[in-house]
């Protein structure tokens, strides 16, 4: 299943926040860096680093893990304006490419979310001891899960999320590495040998990420 990371990255949830009254934010249009997210316990697990685009809509992901007693590595390229999802690989020199019907949404802090805390990660005695940092809860419709969700105050980069569905239980995902920017914006370019024919198989963001990882997803 695919669905792990995906959800991981639909759910960035964040935004930019003030330090005496948060607010509801956006991420970063551009930004770069890494997840790691565990379900069931940590029996399924994945690691993976990003590219988010918000201005073009495109969404890179390269990532390896754990899923249902399997190993697994992808690489997938998201256009969603184009509306076509690339699952390449380099080493075969192949590519899958598939009708993508899911709309883009940049990643927020949703308008009915609640603040549930504002608290300081690791000391607060000292200049550069902690990270300031502002934790919301909410709901997700479109997959009847819950989330709880925590960005810094300031930059609004995210740190975690909690996910829960009944299906599998509550996914953490940690962020790391996280910048702004994307170094280079050849990474959303699909290589030469993704020029083929496309499948028939129409996907969305949820089930294209669902199929060889554990997410289920975003």
């Amino acid at each position: 299943m695919k669905a792990l990371l995906s959800l991981a990255l639909l759910l960035l949830l964040t935004g930019s926040l003030s330090a005496q009254k948060p607010h509801r934010c956006r991420t970063p249009p551009l930004m770069s860096g890494s997840l790691s997210v565990s379900a069931r316990e940590g029996q399924d697990w994945a690691i993976a680093k990003y590219r988010y685009d918000a201005i073009g809509q495109r969404i890179r992901v390269w990532e390896f893990g754990h899923v249902d007693d399997r190993s697994f590595h992808l690489n997938m390229l998201f256009l969603f304006r184009e509306g076509v999802v690339y699952t390449i690989s380099y080493r075969n020199k192949t590519c899958q490419k598939n009708p993508l019907h899911t709309a883009f949404h940049p990643s927020h802090i949703p308008h009915n979310a609640s603040l549930l805390s504002q608290v300081v990660l690791g000391g607060s005695s000292g200049p550069g001891e902690g990270l300031l940092v502002n934790t919301w809860t909410g709901d997700v419709p479109e997959t009847g899960g819950k989330y709880v969700a925590t960005v810094t105050e300031f930059g609004c980069i995210p740190v975690s999320t909690l996910y829960y569905t009944e299906e599998r239980g509550w996914m953490v995902t940690s962020y790391f590495d996280g910048v702004r920017g994307v170094e280079d914006p050849g990474e959303f370019i699909p290589p030469p040998f993704c020029d083929v024919q496309t499948e028939e198989e129409m996907l969305d963001f949820y089930s294209a990420l669902s199929e060889e990882s554990m997410f289920n997803m975003l």
